[in-house]
């Protein structure tokens, strides 16, 4: 390995705790870009790996430090946790390791490089300390070996239990697999995906692929696949309909892109969403998509503009992701106890909100990528209660793996990101027809 890919993980970790951009677009940026193919995967698994074992690290660098970790300055900190994910999880030289570290800790303050060196020539000489017991002590096991803040560890033991807790946090560490969808408009897109060097196979969703190997982003810039969690691609298909469907939240774009694909000539999807900066990149994912019967227009969910009722509305609402840990490990880090509570009172309205555009028998579909209960039923429960003009709608036969009582639930972990959905229908008129999947 060159040394290339380091000081850009360095420079994502300081982007994220500055709160300047996402790690998306943080890993997107032109330098990263740029890097080998080699390198940008080792940037990925550096950046990515060291988020998802943030709390073992510090464990493991403050057993081995003699200076508590919160009088480190920050980016000689990231830099150390960089070097010991180095030395714990790859099958990186150690001199390379350590000695590009110490560089790293240098380039932000001088004086730690000695600091650095020595902390992580212990860590390769003696090892970690060994991990609390998860079955005797499981808060502890969850804040160290689990890498969870003690706020969600402890959200976690109390709705949960203990056990259950511990293995959901054991799934997060572990990279979630990719999830594709090919283009129907691309007649050989199969064939121009195993030609990359793809491997796909099917899921329990209808049209996911699980993807391994290749390299996906050349095949998505080419408009022959789109890389979309298998949770979101069964959301997009709950809400599918003949005719016009409405997906309030619409960014990134791909549900509407599978609505819109599942219809066929028969649907026209409006793609909302209020941030202008997103809806331009949902219109240039409609383009190179080849999707004319998607809309793409700038609307909040809150205040939606449109006059005309529709046959089905998704709300993917804004949420606290906690589902997608895996995928985006920088969330446990971002979040405090008290968003959990915030989103689910923006959720409410939301859903209130766009409930009102639902024609008579029309479909209504919720939907979070977080199985936190203030964000799941806790949405939805009340809201039927209000709402005597909504019932609980019957899932498609093919989504009845993931039925929990009248709710979808996706377990994610290791398979992928954890989702919640309700499948609602406005009372008082006939059903939208439902596409044939």
């Amino acid at each position: 390995m060159t040394g290339s890919a380091r000081p850009l993980a360095l420079e994502t970790l300081r982007g994220l705790a500055s709160g300047r951009a996402s790690l998306g677009e943080l890993l997107a940026r032109p330098d990263a870009e740029a890097l080998a193919e080699r390198e940008r995967r080792f940037l990925h698994e550096l950046v990515l790996g060291t988020l998802r074992r943030r709390g073992w690290l510090d464990h493991v660098l403050s057993s081995l430090s003699s200076r508590p970790l919160d009088r480190l300055t920050p980016g000689v900190l990231d830099a150390l946790r960089l070097g010991a994910y180095q030395l714990l999880y790859l099958r990186v030289a150690p001199h390379a390791a350590v000695g590009e570290t110490v560089e790293l800790a240098r380039g932000v303050e001088p004086r730690s490089a000695g600091f650095a060196n020595a902390v992580l020539r212990r860590l390769q000489r003696e090892g970690p300390p060994a991990e609390p017991d998860a079955a005797a002590d499981p808060v502890g096991w969850l804040t160290t070996a689990g890498s969870l803040p003690g706020w969600l560890a402890d959200r976690w033991c109390a709705s949960l239990g203990p056990a259950r807790a511990v293995a959901r946090a054991r799934a997060c560490l572990a990279a979630p697999p990719s999830h594709v969808r090919l283009n129907p408009r691309v007649p050989d897109a199969l064939a121009r995906v195993e030609a990359a060097g793809v491997e796909v196979r099917t899921t329990c969703v209808p049209g996911a692929l699980e993807a391994g190997g290749g390299r996906l982003v050349d095949l998505a810039r080419g408009g022959v696949l789109y890389v979309q969690d298998a949770g979101s691609q069964l959301v997009g298909l709950l809400a599918a309909a003949r005719g016009v469907v409405l997906d309030a939240c619409a960014a990134p774009g791909g549900k509407a892109l599978l609505i819109a694909d599942a219809g066929g000539d028969g649907t026209r999807v409006i793609a909302a969403e209020a941030s202008r900066r997103r809806v331009r990149a949902l219109a240039r994912l409609r383009s190179l998509w080849g999707a004319p019967n998607v809309s793409v227009v700038v609307a909040d969910a809150l205040r939606p503009p449109f006059a005309r009722p529709f046959d089905s509305v998704l709300l993917d609402a804004p949420c606290s992701g906690l589902g997608t840990l895996g995928r985006n490990p920088d969330i446990r880090w971002r979040l405090g106890p008290d968003d959990v509570a915030r989103q689910a009172e923006r959720q409410r309205r939301m859903l209130e909100s766009v409930a009102a555009l639902v024609r008579p028998g029309g479909r209504l579909v919720y939907a979070t990528c977080s199985l936190e209960p203030e964000e799941t039923e806790g949405v939805v429960g009340p809201f039927l209660e209000r709402q005597g003009a909504f019932e609980s709608e019957e899932a498609p036969s093919w989504a009845g793996p993931f039925l929990h009582g009248p709710f979808v639930r996706i377990e994610g972990g290791e398979g992928g990101d954890s989702f919640f959905a309700a499948r609602l229908r406005r009372r008082g008129g006939a059903a939208p027809e439902d596409v044939v999947i």
